[in-house]
């Protein structure tokens, strides 16, 4: 996370998945997103995902390559769907109180926002072998060639995206900074 956290920042606060994105815009947080901002980022995030994964096969032994497979489904759809989405939704709204309500030191927040993903990651493995990143999710069914599946958009699209926005709904209307005390004109 800290090397992803650096190259985001050097790009000019690049996101390598959607539901950080919507979750951000959704909370009302980043004022120079809009949907069409969105609607050029998540294509190239994917693109990004598959380039992403296919430069980790790249370099993995032969071993190690032939047993990645990224996500995959291990229930049906309807609760891939609710894992996927629950899962997001306690991981975006976790990361958005970290950032916005959690500790001033870079580090910690760090420290809590990696094991706040090993978490979720370890209590979904049993569901979607989670991703909570379409993006990911995409390289990965792209690379084995899955991509163009229901199962692909409903649960790990779908599901994760609802998941963000709810979070940030959350976030937005309960818990979200308070707007700064506007100057007083002195008369």
């Amino acid at each position: 996370m800290f090397v992803f956290t650096l190259i985001g920042n050097a790009l000019g606060g690049a996101s390598f998945n959607p539901t950080a994105s919507l979750a951000f815009y959704a909370a009302g947080l980043k004022k120079d997103f809009s949907l069409f901002a969105m609607a050029v980022r998540f294509p190239a995030q994917a693109a990004g995902g598959v380039v992403g994964v296919k430069a980790v096969l790249g370099v993995l032994p032969r071993e190690l390559r032939e047993t990645m497979k990224g996500p995959s489904l291990k229930v049906d759809l309807q609760t891939g769907f609710l894992a996927e989405g629950l899962l997001t939704f306690g991981l975006c709204l976790s990361l958005l109180v970290i950032l916005f309500r959690g500790p001033k030191n870079p580090l910690v927040k760090l420290l809590l926002m990696a094991a706040t993903t090993v978490g979720c990651v370890g209590t979904g493995a049993k569901y979607t072998g989670p991703s909570m990143n379409p993006a990911n999710a995409f390289g990965w069914a792209y690379v084995n060639n899955w991509h163009n599946s229901w199962e692909l958009y409903y649960v790990y699209w779908l599901g994760p995206l609802t998941g963000a926005t709810l979070a940030a709904w959350v976030f937005r209307f309960l818990l979200s900074p308070s707007p700064s005390p506007s100057k007083e004109k002195k008369a």
